[in-house]
C-alpha cells in the first residue's frame, strides 16, 4: 500500500494596512498637527484631561490617536508626550502588540446601549492591574443609542479615575470641536 504525502498549504494572515502602518508616536502621525501638538503639550505640563473626543472622517487617525496617547500615559518613563517604546505597556500597545489589559478598546458600534453603559461603569470601578491609568477607547461612539450616551455621560462626570478616550464619528457632519480631524489632503498626482 502506497500512501501520499500529505499536502499542507501555509495560509499567512496579512494585517490590514492601518495595522501594519499604524504610527507609533505622535511624532510619526501626518498631517493632522492641530491634534498631536496640543496633546503632546499636555503631556509635557501633566494637565490631561480625565476625557477625550476625537472626531472626524475614517481613516484619518482617530483611533491612532486615542492609542498613541495611551502609550504615552502608561508609559514607564511617563506620562510623556514620547513613549520609551521598550517597557511592557508600550510594546503591548505598539504596532502588532498584544495588547493591554488595562487599556480597553471597546466597539461602540456593537455595545451601543444602557446595559453596555451600565456593564462599563462596573469595570471602570476597578484600579488599573498594572499600568498607571485605566483607559477605555470607545470606537465608534457615534453608534451609541441617545440612552447609551446619557449613561456614558453620567459615568464620565461620576467617575475621574479612569480616562475615557472616545473616537466620535465617520460621518462629516459630527466634526464640530477643535480636536476634530480633518480628511487628509491627497497629494497631486495621487488619485
Amino acid at each position: 500500500m502506497r500512501v501520499s504525502p500529505v499536502r499542507t498549504r501555509v495560509v499567512s494572515v496579512t494585517a490590514a494596512l492601518y495595522r501594519r502602518y499604524r504610527p507609533d508616536t505622535f511624532a510619526d502621525v501626518v498631517g493632522q498637527e492641530h491634534v498631536t501638538t496640543p496633546l503632546m503639550q499636555a503631556l509635557r505640563a501633566d494637565k490631561v484631561n480625565h476625557a477625550y473626543l476625537f472626531s472626524g472622517p475614517r481613516g484619518c487617525g482617530k483611533t491612532t490617536s486615542a492609542r498613541i496617547l495611551a502609550r504615552c500615559l502608561n508609559c514607564a518613563e511617563g506620562p510623556t508626550d514620547t513613549p520609551c517604546g521598550v517597557c511592557d505597556s508600550c510594546t503591548e500597545l505598539a504596532r502588532g502588540g498584544s495588547g493591554s489589559i488595562d487599556v480597553v478598546e471597546i466597539d461602540a458600534a456593537s455595545h451601543n446601549g444602557v446595559d453596555d453603559a451600565r456593564e462599563l461603569r462596573e469595570r471602570a470601578a476597578f484600579a488599573p492591574a498594572r499600568d498607571r491609568y485605566k483607559i477605555f477607547i470607545l470606537d465608534e461612539a457615534h453608534m451609541v443609542t441617545p440612552q447609551g450616551f446619557n449613561a456614558l455621560l453620567k459615568l464620565v462626570e461620576d467617575t475621574p479615575c479612569p480616562l475615557y478616550l472616545c473616537d466620535y464619528g465617520t460621518r462629516q457632519g459630527h466634526w464640530h470641536h477643535p480636536f476634530a480631524h480633518p480628511p487628509l489632503p491627497v497629494p497631486p498626482g495621487a488619485a
